[in-house]
């Protein structure tokens, strides 16, 4: 299996001169510091590749030994894109994603493991709370049916930590391609549910603290929270 870190990123709401995915928290370490941690907890660094576009230099001084894809269009593409450079080189693999803004800590891995141990694509999600800004679902026969945040009487929100299953890899890369520049990589997923049936369960993952970092408000949210 693979890991995939989404990094390239402006991060323009946050507002720092940096990419979003260095910003410190409080005790020194940065939001990809911790990913970074947590991840080789349970896997092989070796194994983690990240997404780079704005300030590329800043991210893969920072942390030499991870293995980089470059995203060229940062500035002119959203995370559709992103992820789909991503998943075109690991197209025969596993591959779990994450937000590059994205903290959370490591114990969550004993429900999501689960799951990747029995090879389901999945969407983790917290049931705890439903943002109208955030990314929300809803499902059909157990399984997620809608997942933007558009979408009305969501049951709960995206954290922003994925999985695919190199089974159901052809068709999320076919509706990825198919996604505006503009997109999230949520519309491929839908796409690829609506369309080509493919089975995505949510997995709830509120037991365990995990939160996105959009704005400064959140940014305080989080090292209180951590």
């Amino acid at each position: 299996m693979k890991i995939v870190i989404l990094a390239a990123g402006i991060g323009s709401r946050l507002g720092n001169p940096f990419p979003k995915p260095l910003t410190p928290l409080k005790g020194g370490k940065s939001i990809m510091e911790k990913q970074v941690e947590n991840f080789s907890e349970y896997f092989n660094e070796h194994d983690i590749s990240v997404v780079v576009g704005f300030k590329k230099d800043l991210i893969m001084e920072r942390f030499p030994d991870l293995t980089y894809i470059y995203n060229q269009f940062f500035d002119a593409t959203n995370t559709s894109k992103s992820l789909l450079k991503a998943l075109k080189k690991y197209r025969n693999e596993d591959v779990l994603w994450i937000n590059g803004d994205v903290i959370f800590d490591s114990e969550l891995f004993s429900v999501l493991n689960r799951e990747i141990e029995a090879r389901h694509s999945f969407v983790a999600v917290n049931t705890s709370r439903v943002a109208e800004e955030e990314v929300k679902y809803t499902l059909k026969n157990g399984k997620i049916d809608e997942l933007s945040k558009q979408v009305k009487n969501g049951l709960g929100e995206a954290v922003g930590i994925n999985f695919v299953t190199k089974q159901d890899m052809p068709v999320l890369l076919e509706q990825l391609e198919n996604c505006d520049d503009n997109d999230y990589f949520e519309r491929g997923i839908e796409k690829a549910i609506a369309e080509n049936n493919m089975q995505v369960n949510a997995v709830d993952i509120s037991d365990f603290r995990c939160m996105e970092v959009d704005f400064k408000e959140d940014l305080e949210v989080a090292n209180n929270l951590f």
